[in-house]
């Protein structure tokens, strides 16, 4: 197997989680976890959550505008880190080292997506049949061209 199929399949398995976990943004369950978590406004918060998941996911799986995708998911992930998984407002031990494992996964796929979001969805993609720079500042990343 050659290299470059691994761009895809790690693309792929990225976006996975997301795609996977929307459903439940849609359902009372979730918005009640939320709420128990301390969310404000979570029969709101959390179907535009579950919408920015399945929209992020879905264009980085597919490499369709990969770039804003992964934004996507970074704006997702940043509030959903620091409110779901706030393991300094914990007290039970067991609980603590839980949401502390969930916070460190969600930083690393917060890393993740930051990458994403600058070198985009890579070889076998929507993006890499036509060059796509639509979340790219005027002038390139940084003012350099690419």
């Amino acid at each position: 197997m050659q290299l470059r199929y691994l761009v895809p399949v790690g693309r792929i398995l990225f976006a996975l989680i997301f795609i996977v976990a929307a459903p439940r943004h849609f359902t009372a369950e979730g918005a009640q976890h939320a709420a128990k978590l301390g969310v404000p406004g979570a029969r709101v918060l959390v179907p535009i959550s579950g919408i920015m998941a399945l929209l992020g996911g879905l264009s980085v799986a597919v490499g369709y505008k990969a770039r804003c995708g992964a934004w996507m998911l970074a704006a997702f992930l940043i509030p959903v880190t620091l409110t779901m998984h706030a393991f300094w407002r914990l007290h039970d031990a067991v609980a603590i080292h839980i949401q502390q494992a969930m916070f460190a996964k969600n930083l690393s796929i917060l890393g993740a997506a930051l990458l994403i979001s600058q070198f985009g969805a890579g070889a076998f993609s929507v993006d890499d049949r036509k060059v796509s720079r639509d979340c790219e500042p005027a002038g390139g990343f940084l003012g350099k061209k690419r």
